[in-house]
């Protein structure tokens, strides 16, 4: 009877122990995902420490980081440790502080994640055919003019070029000088209009700059190095973050602010130029001239608390944004009126409209460029996810496509241009 209890108390046991591993198991989230309904298949791949532009890129286009003096600093593999935030170096904005849209900067650091990956299916490949000058700094933006030249900005050191532009045989014909455009604190997007002046954003800088062909400089927007506010009625033309241009058909330019919780903010701030920090979208005509504004910063359908990624649909001029750090695109028609949200599975880095009027975007950290429907639903995937490998990014934000389909893009982190080379007779590009 006793050894009957005992068995009968052992099964119980292992009965509770098997359901209860189950019950976990059936709880854990999947690591992959098969293609369904014209999306790809996907899987979960791990991240890469990040080097904050200081790499080494030989002409090939291969990628060596060296050891940073000290052993550790941001980016390094292992560095876990919870710091006091380092004193600003001189011409940067000093960091995220006070405001509640600041950011919990005690939470898992970016570089745990395991970040959603797309099958690549589109027969891409890669080639490294744009060499920049030596020297540390990642390449955060590309473009390309009306006559096939290539367009480079760089967050070089202080005093060296940040702009540079490559003609249509990959070479360096053009280098712009901080004697044109002075130092470009974070650079960070740049896109060309149609009479192909380009168009440049200093996110810390607080200025968006208008540069001619021919590297002159032809007006400033913002005053450098004083975020700030803008307020139309008090000719109060201040930026704050400016990170992203975007051209109307047009002309009219939409100028996206604010990296929200990622950024300095100063809702609190006694400056009364400078007391708002809200993300917001800046609508002014090819000249200038103020239009409209509408702001971000809150959680919800019809708003958004970045506006990192920025592109106008070519077909009815719908505003698209990239809500970053809320995986999400937020549509607002040209006149800023809410339309819709399209929740992601990657971060919304940049977006951009294909010479078919299609829309992509750019997943960040995540290292891919995804071709989309206009509901957001993916529906392509290049690139071979975080790293610093062939085909593969640290970060992948602003870039351009050419009307054979071919994907330009630089490396947030890194300082090497990719040429992602379409295969022949493609017939899914539309």
């Amino acid at each position: 009877m006793e050894g009957r209890n005992f068995a009968g108390i052992v099964a119980l046991a292992l009965g509770i122990i098997l359901s209860g591993t189950l019950g976990i198991s059936e709880s854990q989230p999947p690591t992959e995902g098969p293609a369904v309904g014209g999306t790809p298949a996907w899987f979960l791949q791990g991240s890469f420490p990040d080097p904050t532009g200081r790499t080494i890129v030989d002409p090939s286009g291969h990628v060596t980081v060296p050891p940073r003096s000290g052993g550790g600093g941001r980016g390094t593999a292992g560095n876990t440790a919870v710091a006091a935030p380092p004193a600003p170096a001189v011409g940067e904005t000093p960091g995220c502080r006070r405001s509640p849209l600041c950011g919990n900067r005690l939470g898992r650091a970016r570089q745990s994640l395991q970040r959603v990956q797309w099958k690549q299916t589109m027969g891409y490949t890669f080639t490294y055919p744009y060499v920049l000058p030596p020297g540390f700094g990642g390449v955060p933006a590309v473009a390309l003019d009306s006559k096939g030249n290539l367009w480079a900005f760089q967050r070089a050191d202080a005093g060296k070029p940040q702009l540079f532009k490559f003609d249509p045989n990959d070479k360096l014909i053009l280098q712009v000088g901080q004697d044109v455009t002075g130092y470009q604190d974070k650079a960070h997007g740049m896109a060309v209009d149609a009479e192909d002046n380009v168009w440049i954003t200093a996110a810390n800088g607080a200025t968006v700059m208008k540069i001619s062909p021919e590297g002159k400089l032809l007006f400033t927007i913002g005053e450098r190095g004083r975020r700030g506010d803008w307020n139309e009625a008090k000719e109060q033309r201040l930026l704050w973050q400016p990170v992203m241009i975007a051209f109307a058909p047009d002309g009219d330019v939409y100028i996206g602010e604010g990296h929200a919780n990622e950024s300095p903010n100063d809702t609190d701030s006694d400056d009364p130029a400078n007391n708002l920090g809200a993300a917001r979208i800046i609508h002014l005509d090819k000249n200038g001239k103020f239009i409209n504004q509408w702001y971000g910063n809150e959680v919800g359908q019809g708003k958004f608390s970045s506006a990192h990624g920025l592109a106008i649909d070519p077909t009815n001029g719908d505003v698209w944004i990239g809500d970053r750090e809320e995986y999400r695109i937020v549509v607002y028609s040209g006149d800023g009126k809410f339309l819709k949200t399209m929740q992601m599975r990657n971060l919304v880095c940049a977006l951009y409209f294909d010479s078919h009027g299609q829309p992509w975007m750019a997943s960040g950290q995540d290292g891919q460029f995804l071709k989309l429907d206009r509901n957001g639903k993916v529906l392509g995937a290049i690139g071979n996810g975080m790293g610093i490998g062939t085909g593969q990014f640290i970060e992948a934000s602003y870039w351009v496509m050419d009307k054979q389909d071919n994907l330009y893009a630089g490396d947030t982190s890194v300082g090497r241009i990719t040429k992602m080379v379409a295969p022949k007779n493609r017939s899914d590009h539309r």
